[in-house]
């Protein structure tokens, strides 16, 4: 089960809008999952160096780690190449999709917060409009050496964990996920072994770090950082909203890229549309489906 969620946090992660940090608070293991990263720290890799590795496993959350990064590095890999065809072909339809997960999770999230006080609802409409400010940047074209790619991972990751910014959007809006995911689809090549071990590690050293500065607030200020990692899955909704009209776009190497666009209403109730709602419902029973999953489990 652990490996299956991990695999159902590695797939939403390739959608530019969605994060698999939504899909561990879903599945009730957000926390854990925090937990589990801090757990690996100096203490740690200095029972590595030293060849203690009973002590080192003693001490930290490897089997989560494994079992959970397994699943998410196999959703990555193998689903590459599925999901591109859905956007590429299905557009509408795949956002409708992921439009009932994320409007459903948001639901069951704000559940988490026991009683909506004063400040719980600031930091609520903090969040909200953090992310949909976010999400409403322009793409900017940035250069593909190895350093920028470090620093993209050091980003990615930090969204990757966050409900509701999507670490697949930053790259996005840093010019780097056409990149990165044609990378994905061939990446047994060396110049391509090279970019992935750089980003994994500007990933790894994110990971470290941001994972501590969330573990601080959820243990501080657990339900105003809760509340606000619900409004940026809210906020997040202006993406995910599968109709719009382009407002201006670029050809760059024979592919056209999207500067700027608005949300629309659909002009046509035709079979796009119907097929459309049909999978909105689906993403919302999933994630009930989901939630009550993870509820047994708890």
């Amino acid at each position: 089960m652990l490996w299956l969620k991990g695999f159902c946090m590695g797939a939403a992660d390739i959608i530019p809008g969605v994060s698999g940090g939504t899909i561990a608070l879903i599945m009730g293991i957000y926390e854990s999952l925090l937990k589990a990263i801090k757990s690996i720290d100096d203490q740690f890799l200095g029972n590595l160096i030293r060849l203690r590795w009973p002590e080192a496993i003693a001490k930290s959350h490897l089997k989560f780690l494994i079992i959970l990064g397994t699943g998410i590095l196999c959703a990555l890999f193998s689903l590459a190449r599925v999901i591109h065809y859905f956007l590429d072909h299905h557009k509408t339809q795949t956002a409708a999709l992921f439009l009932g997960l994320i409007a459903a999770s948001i639901f069951f999230v704000a559940k988490l917060v026991p009683r909506w006080t004063a400040a719980r609802l600031l930091a609520f409409l903090f969040g909200t409009l953090g992310a949909y400010w976010l999400v409403g940047l322009i793409p900017v074209q940035t250069p593909d050496e190895l350093w920028f790619v470090f620093v993209c991972g050091v980003i990615a990751i930090c969204a990757m964990i966050l409900p509701g910014i999507s670490g697949a959007f930053l790259l996005l809006i840093l010019g780097k996920y056409a990149y990165l995911t044609a990378v994905l689809k061939n990446p047994f090549s060396w110049s391509n072994i090279q970019v992935i071990a750089v980003f994994s590690s500007g990933a790894a050293v994110g990971l470290a770090g941001f994972s501590r500065v969330l573990s601080y607030f959820l243990q501080r200020y657990h339900h105003v950082t809760m509340a606000v990692l619900t409004g940026l899955m809210a906020g997040s909704l202006r993406k995910i909203w599968p109709w719009k009209q382009v407002l201006e776009s670029t050809m760059i190497r024979g592919k056209t890229y999207i500067l700027s666009e608005k949300n629309i209403w659909p002009a046509d109730y035709d079979q796009v549309f119907w097929v459309s709602c049909f999978l909105f419902c689906v993403g919302i029973v999933a994630v009930v489906m989901l939630e009550r999953s993870a509820s047994l489990d708890r």
